[in-house]
Parts: C-alpha cells; structure tokens; sequence
C-alpha cells in the first residue's frame, strides 16, 4: 500500500529550484520589486528586471549578482504609462516563453495636483493597473508557451478599505491621492481575480494569482548598498513598529511563493500570516468586494476601452 509523502512546510529561507524557469518582475528595480527579483534570483531561475529607469536597473542588478552569486538576471525598459511603448517591451525579453510575471511596479503620490499620462489617463490608475492590464495581453502568448505559468499580481492592504466607482475610474472628481492609489491597486486585485476566471473559462494553462505585501516599511528593510541605505538609527526607531509590520524582503514573500509553489492555485489572495500585515506568506479569504463578478467585468469592459487592447478569447 504506497501513499503520497505530505508537503513540506513552505520555507522562505529555503525556496525551491527553478533552474530552467524565466520570471519577469515590473519595477524590479526597487522596493519590494527589488527583493522579490533578488528571492526569486536565489532559485536558478533566469529574472528580467522590467523597469522604465535604465540606470537604476542596472544599480539593481549589481546588487543582485552580489547577494546571489551566479544570479541570471537582467533588466529590460519598461514604461507602464506608455501603452504604446509596451510591444517593444515584450519584444525585448526575448524568450520562447515567460514562466510568470510579477505585477509589482506601480506609482504613489502623496500629495495634489492630479497628474495624467502620455495617454491621458489619470497618472496611479493608469499606470498600476491600466499598464498591467495591457502588459499581460501582450505577454500571454509567451505565458502560454510554459507548461504553468502564472501571472501574479501586487495588490495592496490599502484597497481593502476601498470601493471602486465605475462612473469616474480616472479620479476626475473629488480627486484624493490616498483614494486614488488605493483604488488603482483594487483594480489591479479585481483584474487577476477576473483574469483567472477567464483563463479557467477558456482552459488556459496560465493561473492568475493575487498577492499583497502587508505592512511593509523601509526602515525595517535590510540594506542593499548601493541602493538605498537604512541607517541604525532608523533602524532602531522603527524596532517597535516590527510588532506589527515588516520590511520589504518580508513584503516581497507572498509573491515569491505564488511564482514558486505548485500548491499555489489560480483565483486565490496570498499575504503576511499575521493579521494580514506581516509574517510568512499564507493563503487568505478573497476580500469579499473581489468576489463581485460584476463589477469585475465592468472594469474590464472599461479597461479594453481605455487602452484599446482587446483580450478576445484568452489563449489556452
């Protein structure tokens, strides 16, 4: 009588090889794109860096051949405001196939006035989620060239609180930038939600995995010379708030473990063990707002309108 060997506990210290994989991070170049680019470096697996900083990837990739002797990584431009810049983009990673890609970059602004792309649309919303919505059709034959791959998105705590208004998605009224960044990273959650149901629809190899970091604040983040560099003091300072969240190598764990873990299905939210805001990654309920299919595929109606990309049938 033979019986099947029970999973191993998932260990952030330990991740499994991924020698022949190919792994494309968006805003690789910093934060937790950085760490995540760095974890999933560790595994074998060739990482491309896609950034719209050219400089700065290549002060990210040094990095990274330092930590990880032997690391394949490289960096790619990529500008997610600019749709019309992203075939190019594609193009340029130059592989048969892509195993995942990590939808991590995005934009934050603090503060007023509201700002806009080359394409016109608001600067956060166009960006975070328009950028990877139209990035992904664009990547999906490359995707579907792999035996599994997955396309993982960078969700964050801060949409949980929030709601979308599908009258005004680009922020023209009332225009709030917490709100605004908030909403553009609940748009992004609702489109790998949707995404994967389209993709299990059409019986696609590719699974849609959404992720959020936490907590996760630069004062608890190691140092990575020469990008930047935490201080003791600020260090020390920060002590306290570890009870509560973490640094970004801790932030950059659920995604890695969503690229990584065959246990990982599509149509799941991964994040932070405890409370949702740190610890080692584990799977959680879908906020109950994603688990509405309407307005799921009321942005996506409206996301193909605003970039002009057309999904059709999504490849198998």
């Amino acid at each position: 009588m033979s019986s099947t060997p029970a999973a191993l506990p998932w260990d952030v210290q330990r991740l499994p090889r991924a020698d022949d994989s190919v792994f494309l991070v968006t805003g690789g170049n910093a934060g937790i794109g950085y760490f995540v680019a760095e974890q999933l470096s560790a595994t074998g697996a060739t990482v491309v860096l896609g950034s719209r900083n050219p400089a700065k990837a290549e002060v990210a990739t040094a990095s990274i051949r330092a930590y990880v002797p032997g690391a394949r990584v490289r960096a790619v431009r990529l500008n997610l405001a600019d749709l019309s810049s992203l075939a190019t983009a594609v193009e340029s990673l130059e592989v048969a196939r892509l195993d995942a890609v990590v939808h991590n970059a995005g934009v934050a602004l603090d503060a007023p006035p509201r700002r806009e792309t080359g394409d016109g649309h608001e600067l956060m919303f166009g960006t975070n989620h328009l950028g990877h919505f139209a990035l992904t059709q664009r990547l999906m034959p490359l995707l579907s060239a792999a035996p599994a791959a997955r396309v993982v998105t960078m969700g964050s705590f801060a949409a949980k609180s929030e709601r979308l208004d599908l009258d005004d998605l680009q922020s023209r009224t009332g225009y709030r930038p917490k709100r605004t960044y908030g909403r553009s990273k609940l748009a992004q959650m609702y489109f790998g939600v949707e995404l994967d149901r389209r993709l299990r629809a059409a019986g696609s190899t590719v699974a849609s995995v959404v992720v959020h970091p936490g907590g996760a604040l630069d004062s608890l983040t190691p140092s990575r010379p020469p990008l930047p560099v935490r201080t003791a003091g600020a260090r020390l300072s920060a002590a306290p708030a570890a009870l509560l969240v973490q640094g970004k190598h801790a932030g950059a764990w659920p995604a890695v473990r969503a690229v990584l873990d065959p246990a990982v299905c599509g149509g799941q939210l991964w994040g932070p063990r405890v409370f949702g805001l740190r610890g080692e990654p584990r799977r959680e309920p879908v906020w109950n707002h994603l688990t509405d299919s309407s307005v799921a595929a009321r942005l996506w109606d409206a996301s193909c309108d605003l970039t002009g990309v057309d999904f059709g049938t999504v490849p198998g």
